[in-house]
Parts: C-alpha cells; sequence; structure tokens
C-alpha cells in the first residue's frame, strides 16, 4: 500500500520534475500517484497533494510508469564493429525499448578481456550512451589480471563454451577451475553461454563432409545434447569452488533441468532465458530463415513449454533479449556456416512481453521481476530495478493499449531485421527516463548522445 510521508521540508524547494496523474507499480501493486524526481533520484512517491514544487510538471494521463528494464545480455558492438552497432545506436534502440541499463558483452574487436582494454571501452561509450551501460569481461590469459578487470569496473565475466574467445582455455577443466576459484571470492558472475565446443565441431564437420548446407544441418549441429553437455561440465567444476554461475540463454528442457538440479543443491547459480526463445519454435525458424538465426537456436515447442514451466516455478530468473546485431549482408551468406548468428532485440522485447500481459499469459508483476528487479540484484546494481524514494529515476511510461505492429525497418539499431517483424503487438513504450532525464518521448530520442551513464561496479 502507498504511504504518504509526513515529512517537512523547506517552502521553497523546487524539485527538478513532477510526473502527475500516474499509475506506477509500487510495492508489489499497481498504484494512483504522482512521481517527484530530483538530481537523478525519485524524491517522493505520493498523492498529488503532497508534491512539491517543480521546474517541469508532465501529466501522464493515467498511463503505466514501470522500473526501466534491465538487460543483462546485449552486444553493443561498436569497437571494430560500427557496421553493425556502435554505442549510440545500440543505447538509442535500448532506450526505445523502455530499456534503462544495458550490460554489454566483450566478444568485441578487441576483445575486452584486460584492465586496459575494459578501461578503453568505457571512455569511448562514456562520448556516446544514452542509458546506463555496464561491462562484462572476458577472462584473461592470466588469472591475476582478474583483480584489476574488477577493480576497473566490471560487472561479471562471460565464458563462451562454443568457440575459444577469451584467454582461458574453454579446453581444460583445471584452467576453468582455477578461474572460478580466483573469482569466487570477488562477488561478481561468470555468465556462461553454454554449448560444448567439441560436440559442435564433430557435428559440424559431418554436416560439412556429406555437403550439408541447410538449416537443418545447423539445427542437427547446436542440437539439445550441446547445450545439455556444457552446462553438466561447468556444474561438475563450479561446485568445487563457490562461484556464482550465471547460464545465459537456456533453450533446452534438459539443459534448465541440470541447473534446476544444481540450485536445489544450494549452488549459487541463476540462468535466463529470451523472448526468442519464449515465443518462437524451428517452425518459425524454417519459416523465416537465415536472418532468424542464432545461438543457441529455437527450439521445438516441448522446449518452449519447459521454459514457460521453468519461469512459473521461477527456475528461470531472468529474461535477456541477447541483442545482436548484423549486417544484412552477414545474415544473408550462401553457406549456412557463414552466416552470423544472433539477432536484435531490444526494441522488440517490452512490446511482446506487454502483449503476454494482456493476453493474461504474464503478470506485471512477473515482469519486473525478470526485467527488473531479479537483474539489479543479481548483477549488483544498487538503487535500480524498482521504484522506490532514494532510487535511480530510471523508468519507463508504457500505454497498455497501444496496438501496433512491430517495423523492424524503423529500428534505432543497425540491424533492421527481426524474427518478430509484422507480429502485431500490444503495449507500447512512450517515454523512457534514465536518472530522470528524458531520453525517448513518443517513438523520439530527446537527449544528447553521451547523456548515459557508464556502471562501475564497485
Amino acid at each position: 500500500m502507498l504511504l504518504i510521508p509526513m515529512v517537512r521540508e523547506r517552502a521553497d524547494l523546487i524539485v527538478d520534475l513532477v510526473l502527475s496523474n500516474a499509475k506506477a507499480y509500487v510495492d508489489n501493486e499497481i498504484v494512483d500517484c504522482c512521481l517527484a524526481i530530483n538530481q537523478g533520484k525519485i524524491f517522493r512517491i505520493s498523492k498529488e497533494a503532497n508534491m512539491p514544487k517543480a521546474e517541469t510538471n508532465t501529466d501522464l494521463k493515467k498511463t503505466l510508469v514501470l522500473p526501466g528494464l534491465i538487460d543483462v545480455h546485449v552486444h553493443l558492438r561498436d569497437e571494430g564493429k560500427t557496421g553493425k552497432e556502435d554505442f549510440y545506436s545500440g543505447t538509442a534502440a535500448a532506450a526505445a525499448g523502455g530499456v534503462t541499463t544495458v550490460l554489454d558483452m566483450p566478444n568485441n574487436n578487441p576483445v575486452t578481456m584486460s584492465a586496459e582494454t575494459l578501461r578503453r571501452r568505457m571512455t569511448i561509450a562514456e562520448r556516446k550512451v544514452l542509458v546506463n551501460v555496464g561491462f562484462y569481461s572476458e577472462f584473461p590469459k592470466d588469472t591475476k589480471e582478474t583483480g584489476e578487470i574488477i577493480r576497473e569496473g566490471a560487472v561479471g565475466f562471460k565464458l563462451y563454451m562454443a568457440e575459444q574467445i577469451g584467454g582461458l582455455n574453454i579446453d581444460d577443466d583445471y584452467a576453468l577451475l582455477e578461474a572460478f576459484k580466483t573469482v569466487s571470492g570477488m562477488n561478481r558472475p561468470v555468465a556462461v553461454h553454454a554449448e560444448d565446443k567439441s560436440t559442435l565441431k564433430k557435428a559440424e564437420d559431418e554436416c560439412k563432409r556429406a555437403n550439408r548446407n541447410d538449416i537443418e544441418a545447423f539445427l542437427n549441429t547446436h542440437a539439445e545434447k550441446a547445450e545439455v553437455i556444457a552446462v553438466k561440465r561447468l556444474l561438475s567444476i563450479a561446485k568445487q569452488t563457490s562461484v556464482h554461475m550465471h547460464f545465459c540463454h537456456v533453450s533446452t528442457e534438459n539443459g534448465l533441468k541440470a541447473i534446476t538440479d544444481g540450485k536445489k543443491s544450494g549452488m549459487p547459480i541463476t540462468c535466463e532465458t529470451t523472448p526468442h526463445h519464449l515465443f518462437l519454435s524451428v517452425d518459425d525458424l524454417r519459416r523465416i530463415g537465415t536472418s532468424a538465426l542464432t545461438m543457441p537456436p529455437f527450439r521445438e515447442k516441448r522446449h518452449l513449454a519447459a521454459l514457460w514451466n521453468g519461469i512459473r516455478n521461477d527456475w528461470i530468473g531472468i529474461l535477456a533479449s541477447d541483442h545482436a546485431p548484423h549486417t544484412a549482408a552477414e545474415k544473408k551468406a550462401k553457406l549456412i556456416w557463414d552466416v552470423k548468428v544472433g539477432i536484435p532485440g531490444l526494441e522488440t522485447t517490452l512490446p511482446l512481453l506487454l502483449t503476454k500481459v494482456k493476453r493474461g499469459l504474464l503478470s506485471i508483476t512477473d515482469l519486473v521481476r525478470l526485467m527488473s528487479e531479479n537483474p539489479a540484484e543479481i548483477f549488483g546494481l544498487g538503487s535500480r530495478g524498482c521504484l522506490k524514494e532514494g532510487n535511480d529515476a530510471d523508468f519507463v511510461v508504457v500505454d497498455l493499449d497501444s496496438k501496433h505492429r512491430i517495423d523492424a525497418s524503423k529500428f534505432f539499431s543497425k540491424a533492421k531485421f527481426s524474427p518478430f517483424d509484422g507480429c502485431n503487438v500490444e503495449g507500447k513504450p512512450i517515454k523512457t527516463y534514465v536518472s530522470g532525464r528524458l531520453v525517448v518521448d513518443e517513438g523520439e530520442i530527446v537527449a544528447e548522445a553521451g547523456s548515459g551513464g557508464i556502471i562501475r561496479r564497485k
């Protein structure tokens, strides 16, 4: 229940902004209220009579205010890959999608895997970003450098098990164990892409020898067992430590079961899935073609059912877009093995989820838990993730009744494609505020490049 604060304040106090006539998700319920914002923080949530004077007043006309979404799995590209995306276009896409904080993946050019590369990436980003951005690092070649990366402010480490990307030898169980031991006492999660490298290579080589060049060959290569083998291997190593293991984009029934069993045994494990793994199946991939190719790929419908069950039972703690932009040419390569995998998701996630809310398949409480509260808690993002006095003023205003069609050609992302292109959705972000600053208003970017913030986790 919303409490009216009984406070005394200076008669001449003028805050930066008052949002009136709102419905806001506060303390697990939707309440009629106003919000006062000052110096980037939520100053007050109360009735209109308790609002201070403000430099700016905005009538929200009974639209819904939600905590800004936190997307923990985003590829902003930029360094060496600006043709696909850059810090400005990627964070513009985030803001347009109601996402106020993104965590950026490290498979860039150069790979983010040292204090120096992380520091340089932050420096480049701070001139361009429109929302809050935190950064993962790959593991360095020398695990002694792990502490330097953490002191530089990395939110976590990424471990890509399908291909050698960072400095840690993914084929060496002992090296993985030592890395996990090093991170265990440093309060940082290890986010894992769990597909087994040797399983993938063996299957891909067999398909190539058979001159296979089709989507079915890709699906055979990235079969469920590749995910399950990687998950079980990592769990067997991680259980010897106290490392916090976070499994990215879980896509299979048995992969989720292995993770859930590990959680039940008391291991510090969390996991995420994506909207495309929840909403789309292999039937959609076959219909759409290579533009929808991603890793792990869309699965059979029984896996979708298992993932939804995982959400209902709170086995899956986070929804993340795995926003992975590429050029149109890269998505249309002649050989299936040359197609760049990944799809953009920052601008489609919230409308898709709001549509499920409107149809009674997901609650607002679920949405906020999966995309705001849990991400903030799991990744140590401080005063973000919920609407609370004193917290950062990061929030999105949505029109639950707005019916529209997803049009990828109008994305702020440089990637003008989506497996959801043409889908009818209901529910739309109409205003996005980051640290109390209006960034998107009715589909238009109204803030300047560099107005966002760089997250340096302590």
